[in-house]
């Protein structure tokens, strides 16, 4: 194992759960080994629930600044917006000592890696999805290597960077799995009943979340009982149908320890951001994926089509799905108990545990 003890690692890594969580995870790994880490996140709400509980890890918020058209009016003010975060990042690499950078992607990266780069520092990306998004097509421009967490989405950054596959990291917290009985007592849900999880990601998924809530009545009617993450801005949208529909599950508009969720699963019904994936292939969990279809460069779909091939997931597109067939799409798979045992099977196949470990390694190598 290469030495980490008292190196110094930015991780730019806030707007989104699939960024933050990857990041605290290399965090976590990175610190165990003695080395020393500063986060920074954005100013989103997603930011502030996702780092509740990491009061030992350090974290510094950044304004959020996603980057408009070439020819948009607003590129101009991007373009100051960026370069006042440039200066600022300097400056804060130069306070904390930087020893090396990492971007989990998005434009919150981009001006600590630029920062890095003029320091001299070891500078890395790591992109999760299957298609880089344009964030991290400019990010590379700044890193040394690209670190993919799908092996099939190095051939998008071309030949002239060298990039290693080393899966997204996966949080800490998911890897001690709690049983099955403790996770669904913990939601006060039924033990002898099928328990199908919903979750829209950090950012929500209203089209999930409407399909599920119109679905109700259905599934307290088969016997099947829902767990369903709504994300906090769907959550008053989707409460009236519990409201009216008790026996059908639990509505949560946040879930800090997903651990207990994902082992209560039987099925999931998700987007396919790439983080999501991870967390699924580890727990080895069926899944029904319904990717966001204005995904940049449609990555989502492509995430799924990852495990929908190998038969790891179903992907149904949202376009194909309405309230009338919904319900009896998903109480069909939930009752193929072949199915989903082999469902199971493939998921588990999916997964990379290891990724935090190897996205460390990658870094430390640049530092000897």
């Amino acid at each position: 194992m290469l030495t980490i003890s008292e190196k110094r690692l930015v991780i730019a890594c806030g707007g989104t759960g699939g960024h933050l969580f990857p990041g605290i995870a290399v965090a976590e790994a990175w610190t165990r080994q003695g080395g020393e880490v500063l986060l920074l996140i954005s100013e989103k709400q997603i930011d502030t629930l996702a780092t509740e509980g990491y009061d030992h890890l350090r974290f510094e918020k950044m304004p959020s600044i996603a980057m408009p058209g070439l020819f948009s009016v607003e590129m101009p003010g991007f373009l100051l917006a960026f370069f006042r975060s440039l200066r600022a990042c300097r400056r804060l690499l130069k306070d904390f000592r930087a020893d090396a950078v990492l971007g989990m992607g998005g434009f919150t990266s981009a001006a600590p890696l630029a920062a890095g780069k003029m320091a001299g520092l070891p500078t890395f990306i790591h992109e999760s999805n299957a298609i880089p998004g344009k964030a991290n097509r400019l990010n590379a421009v700044f890193s040394r290597a690209v670190l993919v967490g799908f092996a099939e989405c190095a051939p998008h950054f071309g030949k002239g960077k060298p990039v290693e596959f080393v899966g997204t990291p996966l949080r800490p917290s998911l890897t001690n799995r709690p049983s099955r009985e403790e996770s669904l007592a913990r939601f006060g849900l039924d033990p002898s009943k099928k328990t199908v999880m919903v979750m829209g990601g950090s950012q929500g998924a209203r089209r999930v979340n409407e399909l599920v809530a119109a679905s109700l009545p259905a599934f307290a009617g088969a016997g099947i009982q829902v767990l369903h993450i709504s994300g906090p801005g769907d959550y008053e949208l989707v409460k009236p149908a519990y409201d009216a529909s008790p026996s059908a599950g639990v509505l949560r508009d946040f879930c800090s320890e997903i651990q207990y969720a994902y082992a209560a699963a039987d099925l999931a019904v998700c987007r396919s951001g790439a983080s999501t994936l991870t967390e699924l292939g580890y727990f080895e969990i069926p899944s029904v994926l319904i990717p966001y279809p204005f995904a940049a460069d449609d990555h989502q779909m492509s995430n799924a089509k990852i495990f929908s091939v190998p038969g790891a997931a179903e992907l149904w597109p949202q376009g194909e799905l309405d309230e009338e067939s919904f319900s009896d799409k998903i109480l069909s798979l939930i009752n193929d108990y072949e199915r989903l045992a082999d469902m199971k099977v493939a998921s588990e196949g999916m997964a990379v545990p290891d990724a935090s470990g190897r996205v460390c390694e990658v870094v430390a190598a640049a530092l000897v």
